[in-house]
């Protein structure tokens, strides 16, 4: 507890060093210049100059530093009774995939994805994919009803959505394409693409021109690698 008092007291009257020596834990493409950046407009800037990926740092470093067989995401959904296991090295690469998915619709720095999906392992895949872009995600809760989601539509102007066939609650199944379709309808801005990711507990008809069926998609996807985006790049917007 002596400990953890010291490292809290140095954080507050140290902060650019406290930091500065936690995030070189992490990799870096490019160091920073400055670790706080108080003279930044119209707010600080924490290492500004640097430059990084989130999605490698969460996952390609630990496959290149010899852990690609140990457990990466588990999935256990009591709802459906599935068990899923991903190691680093099975998740660098369904996540490289399918950001490869996302790059052939046009994804890439910057743009904005939308993510309307259960809590199913592709929820993660998508949002490390996005990450490993340097694009933007936002998750918007699955099951929201459409005005709801037509609203985050209008604001983060996504260049994709992605989302699945169904959502599934202990009581019922909860359908979304419907959903998301009434959503886009009603948004004043449209999707490019939508991906959506079949599930066997409910149908999700697709529109011509705008859907892709995830696993074919995928499948024909080329593994994108990961960029480096500045450390002051946004990773998500949450609402």
């Amino acid at each position: 507890m002596n400990d953890y008092q010291a490292l809290y007291r140095r954080s507050l009257e140290e902060p650019a060093a406290f930091w500065g020596d936690a995030a070189a834990a992490l990799h870096w493409d490019k160091p920073w210049d400055t670790v706080l950046d108080l003279d930044a407009k119209p707010v600080p800037r924490w290492f500004a100059g640097g430059e990084l990926n989130t999605c490698y740092n969460a996952v390609d470093r630990h496959v290149e530093m010899g852990r690609g067989n140990q457990t990466a995401l588990i999935y256990d959904s009591p709802v459906t009774g599935q068990k899923q296991t991903y190691t680093y090295a099975e998740l660098r690469d369904v996540v490289a995939r399918f950001a490869g998915t996302l790059r052939a619709q046009g994804v890439g720095h910057g743009d904005r994805v939308l993510i309307y999906l259960p809590m199913i392992p592709e929820a993660a895949i998508a949002m490390l994919a996005c990450a490993r872009l340097g694009a933007v995600h936002s998750v918007v809760f699955g099951g929201f009803a459409a005005n709801e989601l037509a609203t985050r539509i209008n604001d983060a102007k996504p260049k994709v959505i992605v989302s699945a066939s169904c959502g599934i609650e202990p009581n019922r199944v909860v359908v979304y394409k419907p959903l998301l379709d009434e959503a886009i309808a009603s948004a004043t801005h449209k999707p490019e693409a939508c991906i959506i990711k079949a599930r066997p507990q409910a149908e999700a008809p697709l529109v011509e021109g705008r859907d892709l069926d995830w696993d074919s998609a995928v499948a024909e996807a080329q593994p994108a690698a990961c960029a480096a985006v500045n450390a002051t790049d946004p990773l998500y917007i949450l609402y």
